[in-house]
């Protein structure tokens, strides 16, 4: 696929995806929910981790209403079966780790696409907004599913309900991201976390993907026994020797992701 809407550049394992539409802030169109789907689907094969970031002031503005002709004749619940959820399903599902880096303002559709990776860092100026009640319309793109669970159910209501921003700050305290950053530190702060996650023990962390998000529907039982299952698993990779051998040889640890 030729990409239009974003750009996509590996570079040291790890894999950039930058939302490119700036002169509408990165607003998502058919068109770029398509890229970002095939971007992230094709990570996988060519690094161990992914930065997903937008391009000028901002991260994503969300659905990009001028897109359609009449937005309001618009099947919303075509568009989200058919173009958000494949997009969503391969960030969250995929097998290396994923980070947003909301470099700027992230809101309704913008915001949950960020929410959908594993770790999400925003720079101080940035903000969070679920705007959808202002048009009429509940959370999508997985607002309803992220928000409770990465900030409890009062904060996520609220937050639904009022439509009111969240800085990246409050954000932090809630626990509803990894980190906000200031500005002049902010890119810095991602390349150096992309790179560690792209030297680490890859196998290891999708494995800690997959036992963290089943422990929402397993019973303890349930759940102790996918952590024996997985750690088995962990415990046979060429990763885990190298870890052993390099805590016995008193220095750093050279992964090769297998």
């Amino acid at each position: 696929m030729e990409y239009s809407t974003i750009r996509y550049v590996v570079r040291h394992d790890v894999a950039r995806i930058t939302l490119n539409r700036p002169d509408v802030m990165n607003g998502l169109n058919a068109q770029m929910r398509a890229e970002i789907d095939h971007a992230m689907r094709r990570a996988p094969q060519d690094a161990r981790v992914v930065v997903l970031t937008g391009a000028g002031r901002g991260f994503c503005s969300g659905q990009d209403l001028g897109d359609r002709a009449n937005a309001a004749d618009a099947n919303l619940e075509r568009t989200l079966r058919d173009e958000y959820e494949p997009m969503l399903r391969s960030i969250y599902d995929c097998p290396i780790p994923t980070i947003s880096a909301v470099n700027g303002p992230a809101a309704g559709a913008g915001a949950n696409l960020a929410l959908a990776a594993d770790i999400v860092i925003a720079t101080e100026s940035a903000f969070f907004l679920q705007a959808f009640a202002r048009i009429g319309l509940i959370p999508d793109a997985g607002g309803t599913y992220w928000l409770p669970r990465q900030m409890g159910f009062a904060k996520a209501m609220g937050a639904a309900l009022f439509a009111d921003k969240i800085t990246a700050k409050q954000a932090d305290d809630w626990g509803m991201i990894w980190a906000c950053v200031p500005d002049d530190q902010f890119a810095e702060y991602v390349a150096d976390r992309a790179n560690q996650l792209a030297n680490g023990p890859t196998q290891a962390y999708a494995r800690i993907k997959q036992s963290l998000r089943q422990t929402y529907d397993n019973s303890l039982d349930e759940q102790l026994e996918l952590e024996a299952k997985l750690q088995g698993e962990a415990g046979s990779t060429r990763d885990f020797m190298e870890g052993v051998m390099a805590f016995l040889e008193k220095r750093p640890a050279k992964y090769e992701g297998r």
